[in-house]
């Protein structure tokens, strides 16, 4: 994954178009009409064996006759010519290539995979960058330049679209056309056999002139770097996704991009991914554009109730039956807001939600009613929706509306139906940034997505440990079971030993033997203590329960004896080829009233470990009540997965039932989540049921297939955890102990303290001039809110005089999706200088980058800053004049030990 070379993919300075032909339905054509339409500034140049003009510009009998070198050539020939034409591209320093030609799709898939090997060869990305091959193009219409097959042209906007789908793109184009809808960039990613969706997320992540990133996706092959990719992204502005739901879990992942063919989980495992990302996930076109627009917005909304304020009652118990559809509340009035609607002219019913105006209704009413709404402090947005009248002054109201918002920092979205006279209202809040939509359905859809978007920002910003603050698992006894098995050739694990390894996390089991016979079903059950539980055991029969193969509450050793042979005889004479192991004799877990729950684990090859919960026992698969959590998990995270499940309803309590304890409840997932990380042998495995009551839980039955893995469970995840493992202690010169460690989500308050107790001096040296100091909360959690597999941000922190923590100094690297380069950043709080802390951030943030492969570290300082010059040649770092800028300085440290 890399940037690298991509600003001669999307800002060439000059074009080639190889293989084109004065045949119009020529992609060579097609492209090179677009170009010179579109009105590229820079220099075009066709290449062709046979026609002399194209467009009107001579043409070149080959790449090398070409007059200079372009930093850009859209290659239109059949893809059997590619390699040798990108050959000769590559001799002339070509930096970027698009392959539109035809043949990918025919090519049979041994084809396409010797195919992806000679082409990657040739181009050794990132020295060349590949978009394609199946790719439609893409399309800067900022730079005019079109550069794509797409029969139209997008105008110019801040919007980015990124799509997996040919025709997809060519249908944004004109949907966007009609609608007056413009772009910074539209990208056609084709087969992908280099550029990415993560690079373009990276590129796009961090472009001025892009606002919010669309995408459309199918399929993803590597879960981390797209992970990694849109989580920094959507830390900087919106990034929206369209997949198609259910019909793509048919279809094998290669059936429709032509990618390599990954069989994964369902679609839902693309829905937690997004939540995670930060992303929001749309339906359709029409939504992803709307989303686009209201998601951009700068107020924020805090939460999912709404307030309504219509002069059409029809209206809003319309727009109110939409809300509860779709997950939202309407929010309930306060006493204070009810009387400031009570008091508004021909108020008798505003007091109540959705709140009813007059008909005709003027702009100072509907000025008041908001202005009650909006102080509301039950109330997180507020939907003014207007439903015409005759003689009814729209605009006018409109623009009351809008010149009451003026110093509103709520969410407050209008819907003014209808047209006419309707389309210039709306056109005053466009004009004003006041979000607005044509019809209620619209407006209450845009509300969800702003909740929805927040809850997706919430759940980025979790960033789980490595391992919980205050679990010890006991992993070296589960290693050795599941180490053990394995030397013994087998790939499952004894129910007794599966148990034996969730005991070792912590998780709360029912005691468990085997037997072979029913004598010694006996002296297995006098140990455990009646009454008990016999099961057989058959390698053909995955659930006894099915076959009658299960008795329960046996409390005498002479009706285990005769449970067990009639048992066997039952099984026999319902799996006849079955054959009979023995049996499972179990403590009686009892637990009145208690609920029954699953949880089980399985490995996506895309996403990795995936947990999934829901309601267990006898009606699991009848009842098909679960959800997925991608690991690592937090308690926030463990939460919102008991929350998608329906279940979770009742384990919140009943008239006659107490409350489960959610929080034993979301600690075992936290627990079996790190065991997958751990011991990352595991294959599958499958709690069920998973007693849950007042008291907590408790696990009845247990099943663990392995596999051999040789590689770190860590490296399986496709989000990095909070790496605890590089936290270290260290001693400062004098004598104070400090732990550096990386930053998490919850420093925010105490480096808010240590920002404003920076000095003038110290700001002005980081941050290359005068800052303010009113750092903000959003200012904040881009410090402390990283992501650790391309950030790293180490802090030294120690307790101050009264024991609270409190952070004295920070190293930050940024690395380059790539790992070819890191750019560190240091500074050191003013009272803390001269104890030696500075050198070992320093120490700490270099050893870091040079473990993790890292080829160079670079940072700039002013030319002034001669204490940070010298801190840095110490380290061996090479200082330099900056070319471009005299009053700074570049430090550059080769990691790779050539020099």
């Amino acid at each position: 994954m890399s940037v690298i070379n991509l600003e001669y993919l999307f800002n060439p300075k000059s074009v080639a178009v190889v293989g084109t032909t004065n045949d119009t339905t020529n992609p060579g054509n097609i492209v090179m009409k677009n170009l010179m339409g579109g009105g590229f500034s820079g220099p075009v140049m066709p290449v062709s064996s046979g026609a002399e003009a194209i467009s009107g510009v001579l043409t070149y009998k080959d790449v090398d006759e070409l007059p200079k070198t372009p930093d850009l050539a859209i290659v239109a020939n059949p893809l059997d010519e590619v390699p040798g034409i990108l050959e000769s591209l590559k001799k002339r320093g070509t930096r970027a290539a698009v392959l539109v030609g035809s043949g990918f799709s025919r090519m049979a898939p041994g084809e396409r995979d010797e195919f992806r090997k000679t082409v990657r060869g040739i181009a050794k990305s990132p020295d060349m960058r590949v978009l394609g091959p199946k790719s439609l193009g893409f399309m800067v219409p900022s730079l005019n330049l079109y550069a794509s097959l797409s029969h139209a042209r997008a105008g110019s906007g801040k919007l980015a679209f990124i799509s997996q789908s040919d025709s997809l793109f060519a249908t944004v184009v004109d949907w966007a056309g009609d609608k007056g809808l413009g772009f910074s960039h539209l990208v056609a990613l084709g087969a992908r056999l280099d550029v990415t969706f993560a690079d373009i997320i990276d590129y796009l992540g961090t472009d001025p002139m892009t606002r919010a990133i669309m995408i459309y996706v199918e399929s993803i092959h590597d879960a981390r770097e797209f992970m990694s990719a849109a989580r920094a992204a959507s830390r900087n502005k919106p990034v929206l996704v369209l997949r198609p739901g259910r019909a793509l879990d048919f279809l094998p992942a290669c059936s429709l991009d032509q990618g390599p063919c990954i069989p994964g989980l369902t679609g839902e495992i693309y829905d937690v991914a997004f939540r995670r990302a930060g992303m929001l996930r749309v339906e359709t076109i029409d939504e992803l554009f709307d989303a686009a627009r209201t998601v951009s917005t700068p107020r924020n909304v805090k939460g999912r109730r709404l307030a309504i304020l219509t002069n059409g009652a029809s209206a809003g118990v319309m727009a109110a039956d939409r809300l509860l559809e779709g997950g939202g509340e309407l929010a309930e009035l306060s006493e204070e807001t009810r009387k400031a609607l009570d008091a508004l002219p021909g108020g008798r019913s505003a007091d109540v939600n959705p709140v009813g105006l007059p008909f005709n209704a003027d702009g100072n009413t509907y000025a008041e009613a908001i202005k009650a709404l909006v102080k509301d402090k039950g109330v997180d947005a507020v939907l003014v929706m207007h439903v015409p009248w005759a003689a009814q002054p729209e605009v006018e109201v409109a623009e009351a509306v809008a010149k009451s918002l003026k110093r509103v920092k709520k969410l407050v979205l209008t819907a003014w139906l209808g047209s006419g006279n309707a389309d210039d209202a709306r056109a005053v809040f466009a004009q004003t940034g006041i979000p607005t939509y044509e019809s209620l359905s619209q407006a209450v859809r845009a509300f969800l997505h702003m909740a929805d978007y927040r809850l997706s920002q919430e759940l980025l910003m979790e960033t789980p440990d490595s391992l919980p603050t205050d679990f010890f698992p006991d992993t070296t006894t589960a290693r050795s079971v599941v180490e053990k098995a394995l030397s013994e050739g087998r790939d499952e694990l004894s129910e007794p030993e599966a148990k034996d390894v969730l005991a070792a996390y912590g998780i709360p089991v029912v005691e468990t033997r085997l037997a072979i016979s029913a004598k010694d079903a006996v002296i297995a059950a006098d140990e455990l203590g009646y009454p008990v539980a016999v099961k057989v055991r058959s390698p053909q029969i995955s659930q006894p329960f099915n076959v009658g193969g299960v008795l329960l509450d046996l409390e005498t050793p002479e009706r285990v004896w005769e449970g067990a042979a009639s048992l066997l005889a039952r099984v026999n004479r319902e799996r006849p080829d079955a054959y009979i192991e023995g049996f499972t004799v179990q403590k009686m877990g009892r637990r009145p009233g208690a609920h029954e729950l699953f949880v089980s684990a399985e490995s996506d090859p895309v996403f990795g470990p995936v947990l999934r919960f829901g309601h267990g026992g006898m009606a699991r698969e009848v009842v098909q009540d679960s959800a997925l959590a991608l690991p690592p998990l937090s308690m926030t995270l463990a939460r919102e997965a008991v929350k998608r499940t329906r279940i979770s309803h009742l384990l919140s309590g009943t008239p006659t039932q107490p409350p489960a304890d959610i929080e034993d409840i979301c600690l075992t997932l936290i627990q079996l989540s790190q065991l997958l990380i751990d011991v990352p042998q595991i294959r599958t495995l499958d709690i069920n049921p998973l007693y849950a009551d007042n008291e907590g839980v408790l696990a009845l039955g247990a099943k663990v297939f392995l596999e051999a893995y040789d590689g770190s469970g860590q490296g399986r995840l496709a989000i990095r955890p909070y790496p605890r493992e590089l936290e270290e202690c260290v001693v400062t010169r004098d004598g104070r102990k400090v732990t550096l460690r990386p930053i998490r989500p919850e420093d925010e308050g105490t480096h808010r303290v240590f920002l404003e107790r920076l000095s003038d001096e110290d700001l002005r040296m980081r941050f290359f001039g005068v800052v303010r100091r009113d750092f903000d909360h959003k200012d904040l959690a881009r410090f402390t809110q990283i992501d650790y597999d391309r950030e790293m941000a180490f802090i030294a922190t120690a307790p101050d005089e009264n024991g609270d923590p409190e952070t004295l100094g920070v190293m930050r690297t940024n690395t380059r999706p790539d790992n070819s380069e890191a750019e560190f950043a240091i500074v050191v709080r003013s009272d803390q200088k001269g104890n030696g802390l500075g050198s070992l951030l320093f120490h700490k943030g270099i050893e870091y980058t040079r473990q993790r492969g890292t080829a160079e570290l670079t940072g700039q300082t002013l030319a002034v800053n001669k204490a940070m010059q010298g801190l840095s040649k110490k380290f061996g770092f090479v200082i330099s004049p900056d070319p471009d800028d005299p009053d700074v300085v570049d430090m550059t440290l080769d990691l790779t030990g050539e020099n």
